[in-house]
């Protein structure tokens, strides 16, 4: 891959990524040949975000580039040598299929042409467990790919960016990693991209997973993993659609004296899919759960999750699927829900057996 001095600010004129070469500019030395190659894929975000005036921790995502982002993270030099393309600026509040599309699509082909030995995505952290998630689901690589960012912005006081950057070049660096699925890296810890969330609205502290805890740990001493990697996938990963987007699915929140107006909404409006963000283990009320049984007989896919921070929603405890013709999320959340749905309805795959099988993990 051919690298541009200078900064990346955005696309390129004809469409594709502006790229820009980084090794650390303020320790004015060229990045030794043997490292491995880390390729840095930013999108923008708090990590990528300056202060504003409107409030004492008020602050505009994505306005940094990728590679002033690289030169203001010390060592990175020593751990590899880094390409940088800026594939979007925004807020991940305004994640969109459309990038999506883009950091797949990048992703293969660097895996495909062996263009290096790990991918880094800058990204912010409101919905970085989805598009970790949806990578993780398309891409079946070996090929280390990283997600990273920030809870505060890069000109606060004790940014927490670029410790996390260079963590998570680190990670991507590191030979373990590999054949490990997408992670997430923030604040020392690893997470996969199936079992992270964010917990927190401000803490650095914010990422966990609490189902089944961090897969590993990371510091400017080294990367030590504390699971097994997932055992090898066999089977084909979800294909992209022809489009830049996948097909409408709707959450919908449970709450006391829930309705339908919701569900028959989403219904009206052309969703192909339901996920309930259901109470408890999964449950709404009568009322809801009959208008959803609608929805399936019209022939939309029906997931049950939960609006609770933890835990498994099982088939047939308090709500009969096999009857109904409902999903149970099992572990995964109502975003995550969603996007695996998005996904297996853009690749046919609806019946709710099917569907439910692909929920499982390790399927």
């Amino acid at each position: 891959m051919a690298a541009m001095c200078g900064s990346a600010s955005g696309a390129t004129a004809g469409g594709g990524p502006a790229t820009a070469s980084a090794g650390n500019a303020s320790e004015g030395s060229a990045p030794a040949r043997g490292l491995p190659h880390i390729i840095v894929l930013a999108t923008g975000g708090t990590i990528a975000g300056t202060a504003d005036t409107r409030s004492a921790t008020g602050y505009n995502a994505g306005e940094v580039s990728a590679a002033q982002l690289l030169e203001s993270v010390p060592g990175l030099a020593g751990l590899a040598r880094i390409s940088a393309e800026q594939i979007a600026s925004i807020g991940s509040q305004d994640m969109n299929d459309q990038v999506w599309m883009k950091l797949a699509r990048r992703i293969q082909r660097i895996a495909e042409h062996h263009e290096a030995d790990g991918v880094v995505i800058t990204h912010g952290t409101d919905t970085m467990e989805e598009t970790a998630f949806f990578l993780d689901e398309v891409l079946r690589t070996g090929l280390p790919v990283v997600l990273t960012g920030a809870m505060r912005p890069s000109t606060a006081i004790s940014a927490d960016g670029p410790r996390n950057l260079y963590e998570a070049v680190e990670v991507a660096a590191s030979p373990a990693t590999r054949g490990r699925g997408v992670l997430i890296v923030m604040n020392d810890t690893i997470e996969s991209a199936r079992g992270a969330t964010k917990t927190n609205t401000s803490s650095v502290q914010t990422f966990m997973s609490p189902n089944t805890g961090p897969v590993g740990y990371a510091d400017p001493a080294g990367v030590r993993y504390v699971a097994p990697p997932p055992a090898p996938w066999h089977g084909k990963p979800y294909a992209l659609p022809a489009g830049d987007s996948l097909p409408r699915v709707d959450i919908i929140y449970s709450h006391s004296n829930m309705g339908v107006s919701q569900i028959e909404h989403a219904v009206a409006d052309g969703a192909k899919g339901i996920v309930l963000a259901g109470v408890g283990d999964g449950n709404t009320s009568k009322q809801a759960l009959d208008a959803m049984e609608r929805a399936v007989r019209l022939g939309l896919v029906v997931v049950r999750s939960t609006r609770a921070y933890s835990g498994f929603v099982a088939r047939n405890v308090e709500v009969d699927d096999d009857k109904l013709g409902f999903v149970a999320s099992l572990d995964l959340n109502p975003q995550k829900a969603r996007v695996l749905a998005q996904l297996l309805i853009s690749n046919g795959i609806t019946a709710p057996a099917q569907v439910q099988q692909a929920f499982e993990p390790g399927r």
